[in-house]
Protein backbone atom coordinates (compact mmCIF):
# COMPACT_ATOMS: atom_id res chain seq x y z
CA UNK A 1 0.00 0.00 0.00
CA UNK A 2 1.11 3.70 -1.08
CA UNK A 3 0.16 5.98 1.56
CA UNK A 4 0.96 8.74 -1.28
CA UNK A 5 -1.35 7.98 -4.14
CA UNK A 6 -4.69 8.00 -4.20
CA UNK A 7 -6.72 6.05 -6.75
CA UNK A 8 -9.36 8.76 -7.95
CA UNK A 9 -13.18 6.86 -9.32
CA UNK A 10 -14.78 9.54 -10.44
CA UNK A 11 -17.72 7.02 -11.82
CA UNK A 12 -20.75 8.40 -13.46
CA UNK A 13 -23.61 10.89 -12.98
CA UNK A 14 -22.00 14.15 -11.19
CA UNK A 15 -19.25 12.16 -9.99
CA UNK A 16 -16.94 13.54 -12.25
CA UNK A 17 -17.77 16.95 -11.81
CA UNK A 18 -17.57 16.44 -7.90
CA UNK A 19 -14.56 14.74 -8.36
CA UNK A 20 -12.59 17.31 -10.37
CA UNK A 21 -13.61 19.62 -8.01
CA UNK A 22 -11.89 17.58 -4.55
CA UNK A 23 -8.67 17.19 -7.06
CA UNK A 24 -8.62 21.26 -7.18
CA UNK A 25 -8.50 21.36 -3.75
CA UNK A 26 -6.19 18.38 -3.24
CA UNK A 27 -3.21 20.09 -5.59
CA UNK A 28 -3.77 23.30 -3.29
CA UNK A 29 -3.53 21.26 0.16
CA UNK A 30 -1.19 17.69 -0.69
CA UNK A 31 0.16 18.50 -4.21
CA UNK A 32 2.80 15.63 -3.74
CA UNK A 33 0.53 13.18 -3.66
CA UNK A 34 0.34 10.95 -6.60
CA UNK A 35 -3.23 10.88 -8.09
CA UNK A 36 -3.99 7.44 -10.29
CA UNK A 37 -7.30 7.62 -12.37
CA UNK A 38 -9.38 4.97 -13.17
CA UNK A 39 -13.41 3.87 -13.96
CA UNK A 40 -15.86 1.99 -11.85
CA UNK A 41 -19.95 1.80 -12.76
CA UNK A 42 -21.53 2.46 -15.84
CA UNK A 43 -18.33 4.13 -17.03
CA UNK A 44 -16.25 0.99 -16.26
CA UNK A 45 -19.25 -1.16 -17.97
CA UNK A 46 -18.81 1.26 -21.53
CA UNK A 47 -15.81 0.49 -22.07
CA UNK A 48 -14.96 -2.61 -20.29
CA UNK A 49 -17.98 -4.35 -20.15
CA UNK A 50 -17.79 -4.68 -16.75
CA UNK A 51 -18.66 -2.38 -13.89
CA UNK A 52 -15.08 -2.60 -12.38
CA UNK A 53 -12.08 -4.08 -13.49
CA UNK A 54 -9.57 -6.67 -11.89
CA UNK A 55 -6.88 -3.82 -12.40
CA UNK A 56 -9.14 -1.24 -11.09
CA UNK A 57 -9.66 -3.54 -7.75
CA UNK A 58 -5.60 -4.43 -7.62
CA UNK A 59 -5.07 -0.90 -7.70
CA UNK A 60 -7.67 0.15 -5.29
CA UNK A 61 -5.84 -2.22 -2.83
CA UNK A 62 -2.01 -0.64 -3.34
CA UNK A 63 -3.33 2.97 -3.30
CA UNK A 64 -3.29 5.13 0.23
CA UNK A 65 -6.86 5.89 -0.18
CA UNK A 66 -9.48 5.74 -2.91
CA UNK A 67 -12.27 8.50 -3.55
CA UNK A 68 -15.07 7.36 -5.49
CA UNK A 69 -17.53 9.69 -7.09
CA UNK A 70 -20.93 8.22 -7.96
CA UNK A 71 -22.15 5.13 -9.76
CA UNK A 72 -25.74 4.77 -11.84
CA UNK A 73 -28.07 6.42 -13.75
CA UNK A 74 -31.06 5.34 -16.19
CA UNK A 75 -28.60 4.65 -18.74
CA UNK A 76 -27.58 1.41 -17.30
CA UNK A 77 -31.13 0.68 -15.88
CA UNK A 78 -32.00 -2.00 -18.40
CA UNK A 79 -28.78 -4.10 -17.91
CA UNK A 80 -28.18 -7.71 -16.09
CA UNK A 81 -27.93 -7.31 -12.03
CA UNK A 82 -24.28 -8.31 -11.77
CA UNK A 83 -23.29 -6.04 -14.50
CA UNK A 84 -25.48 -3.15 -12.85
CA UNK A 85 -22.87 0.34 -11.90
CA UNK A 86 -23.95 -0.91 -8.33
CA UNK A 87 -22.23 -3.93 -8.66
CA UNK A 88 -19.08 -2.47 -9.13
CA UNK A 89 -19.18 -0.53 -6.07
CA UNK A 90 -20.87 -3.92 -3.84
CA UNK A 91 -17.04 -5.52 -5.74
CA UNK A 92 -15.28 -2.73 -4.86
CA UNK A 93 -15.97 -2.69 -0.99
CA UNK A 94 -16.17 -6.74 -0.60
CA UNK A 95 -12.23 -6.85 -2.33
CA UNK A 96 -11.09 -3.91 -0.50
CA UNK A 97 -12.32 -5.37 3.12
CA UNK A 98 -14.36 -1.99 4.37
CA UNK A 99 -16.52 -2.94 6.74
CA UNK A 100 -17.46 0.01 8.62
CA UNK A 101 -18.89 2.92 7.12
CA UNK A 102 -18.69 6.19 9.18
CA UNK A 103 -21.20 9.16 7.76
CA UNK A 104 -21.03 11.76 9.52
CA UNK A 105 -23.87 14.74 9.65
CA UNK A 106 -22.53 18.04 10.46
CA UNK A 107 -25.51 21.33 10.63
CA UNK A 108 -22.88 24.03 9.57
CA UNK A 109 -24.42 26.80 11.97
CA UNK A 110 -25.11 29.27 8.93
CA UNK A 111 -27.17 26.45 7.51
CA UNK A 112 -29.55 26.03 10.61
CA UNK A 113 -32.12 27.30 8.26
CA UNK A 114 -31.28 25.23 5.25
CA UNK A 115 -33.05 22.21 7.21
CA UNK A 116 -36.77 21.30 6.61
CA UNK A 117 -36.64 21.21 10.11
CA UNK A 118 -36.86 24.28 12.49
CA UNK A 119 -33.71 25.43 13.58
CA UNK A 120 -34.19 24.96 17.03
CA UNK A 121 -34.32 21.35 16.65
CA UNK A 122 -31.47 20.66 14.23
CA UNK A 123 -28.70 23.93 15.69
CA UNK A 124 -25.71 22.24 17.12
CA UNK A 125 -26.33 18.82 15.25
CA UNK A 126 -23.29 16.46 14.70
CA UNK A 127 -23.29 13.03 14.47
CA UNK A 128 -21.66 9.80 13.44
CA UNK A 129 -23.51 6.89 11.87
CA UNK A 130 -21.16 3.84 11.52
CA UNK A 131 -22.75 1.55 9.16
CA UNK A 132 -21.76 -2.34 8.68
CA UNK A 133 -20.90 -2.29 5.04
CA UNK A 134 -19.95 -5.69 3.69
CA UNK A 135 -22.97 -7.93 5.55
CA UNK A 136 -26.12 -8.10 6.07
CA UNK A 137 -28.99 -8.45 3.76
CA UNK A 138 -27.05 -6.90 0.90
CA UNK A 139 -24.87 -9.80 0.47
CA UNK A 140 -26.66 -12.74 2.39
CA UNK A 141 -27.66 -15.89 0.91
CA UNK A 142 -29.88 -17.22 -0.63
CA UNK A 143 -31.65 -14.65 -2.66
CA UNK A 144 -33.07 -13.91 -5.59
CA UNK A 145 -36.93 -14.18 -7.50
CA UNK A 146 -38.37 -17.50 -8.54
CA UNK A 147 -41.76 -18.68 -9.71
CA UNK A 148 -43.73 -21.02 -7.78
CA UNK A 149 -45.65 -24.04 -8.78
CA UNK A 150 -49.23 -21.72 -8.67
CA UNK A 151 -47.70 -19.27 -11.54
CA UNK A 152 -46.78 -16.58 -8.38
CA UNK A 153 -43.63 -15.19 -8.20
CA UNK A 154 -41.61 -15.14 -5.05
CA UNK A 155 -38.39 -12.95 -3.90
CA UNK A 156 -36.01 -13.81 -1.47
CA UNK A 157 -33.03 -11.68 0.60
CA UNK A 158 -31.50 -13.38 3.31
CA UNK A 159 -30.26 -11.07 6.40
CA UNK A 160 -27.28 -12.54 8.01
CA UNK A 161 -24.89 -12.08 10.65
CA UNK A 162 -21.94 -13.59 12.48
CA UNK A 163 -20.77 -12.40 15.78
CA UNK A 164 -17.18 -11.30 14.45
CA UNK A 165 -18.87 -9.16 12.03
CA UNK A 166 -21.12 -7.32 14.82
CA UNK A 167 -18.08 -7.05 17.07
CA UNK A 168 -15.39 -5.71 14.42
CA UNK A 169 -18.03 -2.78 13.23
CA UNK A 170 -19.36 -2.17 17.01
CA UNK A 171 -15.56 -1.82 17.89
CA UNK A 172 -15.22 1.55 15.60
CA UNK A 173 -18.44 2.84 17.28
CA UNK A 174 -17.15 2.82 20.48
CA UNK A 175 -13.31 3.75 19.77
CA UNK A 176 -15.08 6.98 17.91
CA UNK A 177 -17.08 7.36 20.79
CA UNK A 178 -14.33 7.33 22.99
CA UNK A 179 -12.79 10.70 20.97
CA UNK A 180 -15.73 12.70 21.14
CA UNK A 181 -18.49 12.73 23.22
CA UNK A 182 -18.43 8.79 24.86
CA UNK A 183 -22.03 7.95 23.57
CA UNK A 184 -23.26 5.03 20.99
CA UNK A 185 -26.64 4.39 20.47
CA UNK A 186 -26.56 0.67 18.77
CA UNK A 187 -30.01 0.25 16.67
CA UNK A 188 -31.34 -3.12 15.22
CA UNK A 189 -34.83 -4.64 15.02
CA UNK A 190 -34.30 -7.37 17.75
CA UNK A 191 -38.01 -7.30 18.95
CA UNK A 192 -38.78 -9.03 15.30
CA UNK A 193 -35.71 -10.11 13.77
CA UNK A 194 -33.40 -12.98 14.87
CA UNK A 195 -30.36 -10.85 13.68
CA UNK A 196 -31.33 -7.79 15.87
CA UNK A 197 -31.13 -10.54 18.76
CA UNK A 198 -27.35 -11.61 17.85
CA UNK A 199 -26.56 -7.74 17.25
CA UNK A 200 -28.15 -6.38 21.10
CA UNK A 201 -26.11 -9.36 22.65
CA UNK A 202 -22.39 -8.85 20.86
CA UNK A 203 -22.55 -5.53 21.51
CA UNK A 204 -23.61 -5.53 24.73
CA UNK A 205 -20.88 -8.03 25.11
CA UNK A 206 -18.02 -6.23 23.90
CA UNK A 207 -19.37 -2.94 25.46
CA UNK A 208 -19.12 -4.87 29.05
CA UNK A 209 -16.04 -6.52 28.34
CA UNK A 210 -13.92 -3.23 26.77
CA UNK A 211 -15.41 -0.30 26.50
CA UNK A 212 -17.76 0.64 30.11
CA UNK A 213 -16.01 3.85 30.13
CA UNK A 214 -18.84 4.52 26.96
CA UNK A 215 -22.47 4.78 27.10
CA UNK A 216 -24.57 2.56 25.42
CA UNK A 217 -28.47 2.34 24.79
CA UNK A 218 -29.68 -0.08 22.61
CA UNK A 219 -33.11 1.62 20.21
CA UNK A 220 -35.07 -0.05 18.13
CA UNK A 221 -34.31 1.22 14.22
CA UNK A 222 -37.85 2.79 13.58
CA UNK A 223 -37.90 4.67 16.56
CA UNK A 224 -34.39 5.82 15.90
CA UNK A 225 -35.64 7.14 12.78
CA UNK A 226 -38.45 9.15 14.51
CA UNK A 227 -36.06 10.20 16.87
CA UNK A 228 -33.90 11.32 14.41
CA UNK A 229 -37.03 14.30 13.41
CA UNK A 230 -37.74 14.66 16.82
CA UNK A 231 -34.34 15.43 18.44
CA UNK A 232 -31.73 14.70 16.85
CA UNK A 233 -29.09 16.07 18.58
CA UNK A 234 -29.59 13.39 21.38
CA UNK A 235 -27.50 11.12 19.34
CA UNK A 236 -23.50 11.10 19.03
CA UNK A 237 -22.33 7.82 17.44
CA UNK A 238 -25.30 5.94 15.85
CA UNK A 239 -24.22 2.06 15.53
CA UNK A 240 -26.09 -0.11 12.84
CA UNK A 241 -26.58 -2.88 10.21
CA UNK A 242 -26.13 -2.63 6.59
CA UNK A 243 -29.75 -2.01 5.62
CA UNK A 244 -30.71 0.29 9.05
CA UNK A 245 -27.87 1.67 8.40
CA UNK A 246 -28.41 2.69 4.51
CA UNK A 247 -31.77 4.37 5.49
CA UNK A 248 -30.89 6.61 8.70
CA UNK A 249 -28.08 7.94 7.50
CA UNK A 250 -30.05 9.21 4.41
CA UNK A 251 -32.55 10.82 6.46
CA UNK A 252 -29.66 12.23 8.81
CA UNK A 253 -28.49 13.67 5.84
CA UNK A 254 -31.60 15.77 5.18
CA UNK A 255 -31.23 17.31 8.50
CA UNK A 256 -28.32 19.12 7.80
CA UNK A 257 -29.94 21.42 4.81
CA UNK A 258 -28.52 18.85 1.80
CA UNK A 259 -27.50 15.63 0.98
CA UNK A 260 -24.95 17.48 -1.47
CA UNK A 261 -22.86 18.29 2.16
CA UNK A 262 -22.61 14.77 3.27
CA UNK A 263 -19.16 13.34 2.78
CA UNK A 264 -18.41 9.05 3.74
CA UNK A 265 -15.61 7.13 4.84
CA UNK A 266 -15.57 3.24 4.70
CA UNK A 267 -12.53 1.52 6.74
CA UNK A 268 -11.43 -2.06 6.97
CA UNK A 269 -8.87 -3.32 9.21
CA UNK A 270 -5.95 -0.73 10.45
CA UNK A 271 -3.12 -0.12 7.86
CA UNK A 272 -5.33 -0.81 4.93
CA UNK A 273 -6.92 1.58 2.42
CA UNK A 274 -10.10 3.37 3.43
CA UNK A 275 -12.91 4.48 0.61
CA UNK A 276 -14.00 7.47 0.30
CA UNK A 277 -17.11 9.30 -1.32
CA UNK A 278 -20.47 11.60 -1.18
CA UNK A 279 -23.45 10.10 -0.04
CA UNK A 280 -25.19 11.86 -2.74
CA UNK A 281 -25.13 9.45 -5.33
CA UNK A 282 -24.97 10.17 -9.25
CA UNK A 283 -28.03 12.72 -9.37
CA UNK A 284 -28.49 11.98 -12.88
CA UNK A 285 -30.91 15.19 -12.84
CA UNK A 286 -28.28 17.58 -12.89
CA UNK A 287 -25.42 15.69 -14.57
CA UNK A 288 -23.57 18.13 -16.93
CA UNK A 289 -25.14 21.31 -15.72
CA UNK A 290 -22.17 22.32 -13.28
CA UNK A 291 -24.46 23.13 -10.81
CA UNK A 292 -24.10 19.86 -7.96
CA UNK A 293 -22.68 21.42 -4.97
CA UNK A 294 -18.90 19.56 -4.73
CA UNK A 295 -18.79 19.92 -0.91
CA UNK A 296 -19.76 16.36 -0.24
CA UNK A 297 -16.80 15.57 -2.17
CA UNK A 298 -13.99 17.81 -1.17
CA UNK A 299 -15.25 16.94 2.68
CA UNK A 300 -14.96 13.02 1.47
CA UNK A 301 -11.50 14.29 0.46
CA UNK A 302 -10.89 15.67 3.53
CA UNK A 303 -11.66 12.29 5.76
CA UNK A 304 -9.10 10.44 3.42
CA UNK A 305 -6.55 13.18 4.10
CA UNK A 306 -7.20 12.33 8.03
CA UNK A 307 -8.32 8.90 8.15
CA UNK A 308 -5.91 6.99 5.41
CA UNK A 309 -3.16 9.24 4.28
CA UNK A 310 -1.99 10.47 7.25
CA UNK A 311 -2.61 14.03 6.59
CA UNK A 312 -4.48 15.09 9.26
CA UNK A 313 -3.10 18.97 9.19
CA UNK A 314 -4.45 19.26 5.80
CA UNK A 315 -7.69 17.56 6.37
CA UNK A 316 -8.49 19.75 9.17
CA UNK A 317 -7.47 22.67 7.03
CA UNK A 318 -9.49 21.73 4.19
CA UNK A 319 -13.25 21.23 6.89
CA UNK A 320 -11.69 24.55 7.97
CA UNK A 321 -12.41 26.41 4.42
CA UNK A 322 -15.36 25.04 3.61
CA UNK A 323 -17.16 26.08 7.28
CA UNK A 324 -15.70 29.59 5.96
CA UNK A 325 -16.67 29.49 2.59
CA UNK A 326 -20.39 28.72 4.12
CA UNK A 327 -20.20 31.28 6.70
CA UNK A 328 -19.19 34.01 4.00
CA UNK A 329 -22.26 33.22 2.28
CA UNK A 330 -21.12 30.65 -0.13
CA UNK A 331 -24.16 28.46 -1.46
CA UNK A 332 -25.30 26.12 -4.26
CA UNK A 333 -28.68 25.82 -6.10
CA UNK A 334 -29.20 22.78 -3.45
CA UNK A 335 -28.59 25.36 -0.02
CA UNK A 336 -30.81 28.22 -1.95
CA UNK A 337 -28.19 29.92 -4.10
CA UNK A 338 -26.70 30.46 -7.55
CA UNK A 339 -23.07 29.07 -7.31
CA UNK A 340 -22.45 26.24 -9.86
CA UNK A 341 -19.93 24.02 -8.94
CA UNK A 342 -16.86 25.51 -10.44
CA UNK A 343 -17.58 28.75 -8.26
CA UNK A 344 -17.98 26.99 -4.84
CA UNK A 345 -14.98 24.91 -4.90
CA UNK A 346 -13.70 28.75 -5.86
CA UNK A 347 -14.84 29.58 -2.28
CA UNK A 348 -13.46 26.98 -0.85
CA UNK A 349 -9.99 27.27 -2.26
CA UNK A 350 -10.54 31.46 -1.50
CA UNK A 351 -10.34 30.61 2.49
CA UNK A 352 -7.02 27.62 2.27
Amino acid sequence: MSGTSILLLAGDGIGPEVCAAAMRVLGRVAPDLRVIEGLVGGASLDVHGVPVTDDTLARASDAGAVLLGAVGGPGWAGVARALRPEAGLLALRQHMQVFANLRPALCFAPLADASTLKREVVAGLDIVIVRELTGGVYFGQPRGIETLPDGQRRAVDTQVYTSAEIRRVARVAFELARTRRGHVTSCEKANVMETGVLWREEVSALHAAEYADVALEHMYADNAAMQLVRAPTRFDVILTDNLFGDILSDEAAQLTGSIGLLPSAALGEAGRPGLYEPVHGSAPDIAGQGIANPLAAILSLAMALELSLERADAGAAVRTAVARALDAGARTPDLGGTLGTTAMTDAVLAHL
